[in-house]
C-alpha cells in the first residue's frame, strides 16, 4: 500500500495529522506577522492566531456570551415577567 500524506489540503481546507509537539503547538498559535486565523497545528481547518489583537476580541466576545448564557447576570433581571401568569383573550 502507498503511504498516505500526513498533511496537505482538500478543497482548500488544510489538514495535518503529523504527531504534534509542544513547540509546534505554541508556534502555530503565535504568529505575529500573519492574519487572524492560521492553519491548525493538528487536525483539520484553521485556528485563531493569538498574536493578532482581533483574535483576543473574538475570545472576549465568546467569553461574554458564554457567561451571559450560563446565567452570569442573574440578579440584574429582577423585573422579568417570565414567572407571572399570562392572560389570553380569545374572540369568537
Amino acid at each position: 500500500m502507498a503511504d498516505k500524506p500526513q498533511s496537505g489540503s482538500i478543497l482548500g481546507i488544510p489538514y495535518n495529522f503529523e504527531r504534534p509537539s509542544l513547540g509546534r503547538l505554541i508556534s502555530a498559535h503565535w504568529k505575529p506577522g500573519e492574519g487572524m486565523v492560521v492553519e491548525k497545528p493538528f487536525g483539520i481547518g484553521y485556528t485563531l492566531n493569538l498574536a493578532n489583537w482581533r483574535s483576543w476580541l473574538v475570545v472576549l466576545v465568546a467569553g461574554v456570551l458564554l457567561w451571559q448564557e450560563r446565567g452570569g447576570a442573574d440578579g440584574l433581571d429582577e423585573d422579568d415577567d417570565a414567572d407571572d401568569p399570562v392572560e389570553v383573550v380569545v374572540d369568537d
